[in-house]
């Protein structure tokens, strides 16, 4: 941590795995992607998609609904309204997570081996890249 200065997450933000941010400022509903890093006093605006493995410099501002990728950040264009809400939709799914699975659990034996009969997972949401196919 910055000494005086305070990482501020906006509501609905999204800190990819591994993503450090360091002393800077996220806007709300923005997506930070993996391994990313956000420097200090850097600002990531509301609604931004910050790409994988990005590095945004020291003192960065970054205005709303902005992609932003490379090494260092680049801003490449403009989110659009569809791009906002599948990210939207993905905060809405990993927020209710949790509660999903704390409602469904219940006492188990171990599964030794797959049973013949078992039904193939249905996949419930879609990657952005097949939302455009």
């Amino acid at each position: 941590v910055l000494a005086g200065v305070t990482v501020g997450l906006g509501r609905g933000a999204n800190i990819g795995q591994g993503a450090g941010v360091h002393g800077a400022r996220i806007g709300e509903n923005a997506l930070i992607g993996m391994n990313a890093v956000i420097m200090d006093r850097a600002v990531v605006g509301a609604g931004c998609i910050v790409g994988a493995l990005c590095f945004v410099p020291a003192e960065m501002e970054i205005p709303a609904r902005k992609v932003v990728v490379g090494n260092p950040a680049k801003i490449v264009k403009d989110v659009s309204d569809a791009m906002l809400a599948w990210k939207t939709e993905g905060t809405a799914l990993y927020q209710a997570l949790p509660a999903m699975l704390h409602a469904s659990l219940t006492p188990c034996e171990p599964l030794r081996e797959m049973p013949a009969e078992r039904k193939q997972q249905q996949s419930s949401y879609k990657t952005w890249t097949e939302t455009r196919s």
